[in-house]
């Protein structure tokens, strides 16, 4: 493989490790703060356990996350420093200030929270993982307004043969990157309620801490419920912004690959495979005349662009784009199916014995879910790595294959030591539970 490949790999390889500990951060946060909030109103010393123990899951979690969050950032000098040369004036003052602005608020309150249990009052202790939470959902934000203009590029002019910052402002309320933002977010929180519901269920089935991860599980429904149905919502309204700003990427998505004469609007199949090699499906079945113009548009009639509506070497990959939305979509059903057969049966838990056993197995759901999300993303948006501005071609840095060959070996051993550090000290804290009242 070329250098080209060698690099998107690597790259590929590690956001998508890095993701793994994002979500859960951002989702887990949040609920710690619920429970030690509770326990600042009530009095209730349950609340303060599980403040502690959930807490000391989001650690674990929030360390490793910074570990692969810096190496994955050094690769925009050491693999893409054409990309870096030509939209650095954009895409570096969005990282500088997620960096300097959520980074190092989320981790200096992370630390006053952390040792600060015997030496703050209930109360500012509990303001402490609140700023904490804060901080690391502002600190997405920032990154995911990055990614929204290599998306949707708004904001710069091209002065000096690269892209110079124009309007902050536009950069900033690119509608585009904050329909990713509402729908990453919503994913992230409904990943750390199946995440608390699994590990509590493991618990009640053999009656450890019942009250305590009773309280647990309830409170890990109600972000899942909630926040799978959002997903999904919110995400056919991302998905018609995606129609209007990256048609190829629909076109993908769907396999969709002539477009169809005025007036007849374009069909979804349910049951379909691309065959990318002949430019055309192997398989089509149970399809609905003009279901997807109207899931696009709203409109049975309304014109979808096919994939031969564009060069070939501008086209996305679509078998791999095809089945990361199929896959999404799936796995989104699955979730939101299993937070309302939860939900439902909050109450009656150990009368529930066949969902006790099944949720900790559901646990990587939404972590397969997200991944997916974000291959569509970004698989979908190529040949750009700024859309319609720069090609992924022209952004790698001018560096021998050998070089990147030895990077993207040397990182894949050091993030799966990282990575079965990680899931061996979450099992065995997860498992022992909290510490006895």
């Amino acid at each position: 493989m070329d250098v080209l490949w060698l690099s998107r790999l690597q790259f590929a390889m590690a956001t998508m490790f890095h993701f793994i500990f994002v979500p859960l951060t951002l989702g887990l946060s949040i609920l710690v703060a619920i429970m030690e909030t509770q326990y600042v109103r009530t009095g209730e010393t349950v609340y303060l356990r599980m403040a502690k123990f959930w807490g000391k899951l989001f650690i674990i979690n929030f360390v490793l996350g910074v570990v692969t969050g810096i190496t994955l950032e050094f690769q925009f000098g050491t693999n893409w420093s054409r990309y870096s040369a030509y939209v650095g004036d954009i895409f570096g003052s969005l990282l500088a200030i997620e960096a300097t602005l959520a980074f190092f608020l989320e981790s200096t309150f992370l630390g006053a929270w952390i040792f600060g249990w015997n030496k703050l009052s209930p109360k500012l202790h509990a303001a402490c993982i609140w700023l904490v939470a804060a901080a690391s959902n502002i600190s997405a934000l920032w990154i995911i307004i990055a990614n929204g203009f290599m998306q949707h590029p708004l904001g710069y002019v091209l002065r000096n043969g690269r892209a110079e910052l124009d309007s902050f402002f536009a950069v900033i309320t690119n509608s585009f990157a904050w329909q990713q933002y509402i729908h990453t977010l919503a994913g992230a929180f409904a990943l750390a309620g199946f995440f608390v519901m699994g590990i509590s269920a493991f618990h009640l089935l053999r009656h450890n801490e019942t009250d305590f991860f009773s309280r647990s599980f309830r409170l890990g429904a109600i972000f899942a419920l909630v926040f799978s149905l959002l997903v999904a919502v919110q995400g056919h309204h991302h998905a018609q912004a995606v129609t209007r700003i990256q048609p190829a990427k629909l076109a993908a998505m769907e396999a969709l690959w002539e477009t169809p004469k005025p007036g007849e609007g374009a069909p979804m199949y349910l049951l379909l495979w691309p065959d990318e090699a002949n430019e055309r499906n192997a398989v089509e079945a149970l399809g609905i005349p003009g279901g997807l113009s109207f899931l696009a548009y709203g409109s049975f009639t309304a014109p979808v662009q096919g994939l031969n509506a564009w060069p070939k070497e501008e086209r996305p990959p679509v078998l791999i784009t095809f089945l990361s939305f199929r896959a999404m979509v799936g796995l989104g059903t699955v979730m939101i199916a299993l937070a309302a057969w939860a939900w439902l049966r909050r109450k009656r838990l150990q009368e529930s014995p066949k969902l006790l056993r099944l949720l900790p197995y559901a646990i990587p759901i939404p972590y397969l879910a997200l991944q997916a999300g974000w291959v569509v993303a970004e698989v979908g948006r190529q040949p750009w790595i700024v859309y319609g501005l720069m090609k992924t071609a022209d952004a790698v840095s001018p560096v021998a294959a050998s070089q990147v060959t030895f990077s993207l070996v040397a990182l894949t051993l050091l993030y799966a030591l990282l990575g079965a550090a990680d899931i061996t000290m979450l099992t065995i804290y997860a498992r022992k539970g909290p510490k006895p009242a």
